[in-house]
């Protein structure tokens, strides 16, 4: 079961609803949707406000449980969408990586296979909203945020998350579009 996470502002473009940031004459989940729906069995979005704005998702749009706690609530929630769908993994992306790789979701498994859990990395970064769950977190989740957690990373390594590493060069697959200038390198890729 998979999840775009997609509450985010854009605040260094403005402040606009990031999800809907138009690239290549197409809305950026639209990009993160056709990387992700074909490796996984569900796919949700993370986002609250008008659910309406995403007309022509293919799944269903997740309210977080608690608005205002960052892309940890948004786990959360779709923690629980997957767990209510008897699934036992959520893979997780932000709506602001375009050039997914086509293999994310059999890597992160084979990362995940000791401890059920990983996270992505490429150029030496780690991406922790781009990572394999195991349902079985939420409550521990459901808990650090009680207990103010924000971090990504700081939960993640609570999981003790195997590591799944892509290259960097010559193109980085988990390349996001953060700013003005971003937006346009991923204009160029595209054309």
């Amino acid at each position: 079961m998979g999840l775009i996470l997609a509450g985010g502002s854009a605040r260094r473009m403005g402040g606009a609803d990031k999800a809907l940031i138009p690239l290549a004459g197409r809305p950026l989940w639209r990009h993160v949707e056709a990387r992700l729906s074909p490796q996984v069995a569900d796919l949700a979005l993370s986002a609250n406000g008008d659910p309406l704005r995403f007309k022509g998702f293919s799944g269903e749009v997740l309210a977080d449980g608690a608005p205002d706690q960052g892309p940890l609530a948004g786990i959360a929630a779709g923690l629980a969408w997957a767990a209510a769908a008897g699934g036992s993994h959520l893979i997780t992306v932000p709506v602001d990586l375009p050039f997914l790789p086509g293999d994310l979701v059999p890597q992160l498994f084979l990362a995940g296979e000791e401890t059920g859990a990983a996270i992505a990395a490429s150029g030496g970064r780690r991406h922790g909203t781009c990572g394999l769950w195991p349902v079985t977190a939420l409550p521990a989740l459901e808990a650090a945020l009680a207990a103010g957690t924000r971090k990504v990373m700081v939960f993640a390594e609570t999981l003790s998350p195997g590591i799944a590493t892509w290259p960097a060069d010559p193109v980085d697959p988990f390349f996001n579009v953060n700013t003005l200038e971003d937006l346009a390198a991923a204009e160029a890729r595209l054309a």
